[in-house]
């Protein structure tokens, strides 16, 4: 890949990030939300696009790094960058202690278990109110200026640049990271086990990492989230987000890493707009399209979509066709 298209999917999101900043100034706290949420399910794709392992405890890791995060700006410090350094420290955390116990396991087992994990921190969230707020929340802590240049405003434009700068940075350290041998090793795990093992690959020790690296990420979203939210419920470590990042997850596609943030982007719209227009039913439209997403298969339209790109992209008629579970080797970050 030649250096200019190498840095294209940056300058498009750079360049859609502007756009949104200017033509839709009211809108900030939904795009900040997005570019979090983004991150957030780009740290599932690595467990389930990347190593093959269906979870939906992802929450557990997400909230350990906004509650970290929380009481870091309450007792220890409001600095913004501490608060996200401590919050990824947190999910990592979390993923290594778990990691080597339900990694041990696979398909049912490892769900239900990952399940296990989330509302056990969940209920542990909820019985520590001196800390936690429980059920109230854990509020009261502010941030300061983000680099002691930018505080957080009400209209959410801090917010705003300070996740999209986030999310830039984690998509491509992440790129470069599967794009390494480790990431190339763990697509492996997932297609074939018995050959990876055959080869000489530590496959627990493999995937332990990827959780552990899963884990980093997940926590640093939930940090983003208690940062520019200013609150940090039960909710964070609650199923339902899971499910939800799940879902997102399928609708952009796995193991691609740009499916974690298109199917973000497309989620939170539609649950923005449509869910204001009609509280009760506008999960109908998300049914509707994972729906299309099972029928139409994704190389079909990934096709279609890859000629009508080809001009932009130096006129190659290179096919941009990505099975589940796989990436393009080569292909450079």
């Amino acid at each position: 890949m030649i250096p200019s298209q190498r840095f294209l999917p940056y300058l498009l999101l750079v360049a859609l990030g502007a756009l949104v900043y200017f033509a839709f100034p009211d809108q900030m706290p939904l795009f900040s939300r997005i570019a979090i949420m983004a991150i957030f399910v780009m740290s599932l794709d690595l467990v389930v696009g990347y190593a093959g392992l269906a979870t939906l405890g992802h929450a557990a890791l997400f909230g350990a790094g906004a509650y970290a995060a929380g009481l870091t700006a309450l007792h220890l410090a409001p600095d913004p960058l501490l608060g996200l350094g401590i919050g990824a420290a947190a999910g990592t955390l979390v993923a290594l202690l778990c990691g080597p116990f339900i990694l041990r396991y696979q398909g049912l087992t490892f769900l239900m278990l990952s399940i296990a994990v989330s509302q056990i921190l969940g209920s542990v969230a909820s019985k520590l109110r001196d800390w936690t707020g429980g059920d109230d929340g854990l509020t009261g802590y502010a941030n300061s200026a983000v680099l002691g240049l930018a505080r957080f405003d009400l209209y959410g434009k801090v917010a705003f640049l300070y996740s999209g700068v986030s999310l830039l940075l984690c998509l491509f350290i992440l790129r470069r990271m599967m794009a390494s041998p480790f990431g190339l090793s763990c697509v492996g795990i997932h297609q074939n086990r018995l050959r990876m093992a055959a080869i000489g690959t530590d496959i627990r020790a493999q995937l332990i990492r990827i959780y552990a690296v899963s884990g980093c990420f997940a926590g640093l979203a939930g940090a983003l989230s208690a940062q520019t939210n200013q609150i940090v419920g039960l909710d964070s470590l609650g199923f339902e987000l899971s499910a939800e990042a799940l879902v997102m997850l399928v609708l952009g596609g796995t193991g691609t890493l740009y499916g974690a943030i298109a199917g973000a982007a497309l989620f939170m719209t539609i649950h923005h707009f449509a869910s204001t227009m009609n509280p009760y039913h506008w999960l109908f439209i998300i049914g509707g399209l994972l729906v299309f997403v099972v029928l139409v298969p994704r190389d079909r339209w990934l096709d279609a979509l890859g000629r009508r790109l080809s001009p932009l992209l130096g006129g190659t008629k290179r096919s941009i066709r990505i099975q589940p579970g796989q990436r393009r080797t080569g292909a450079s970050s």
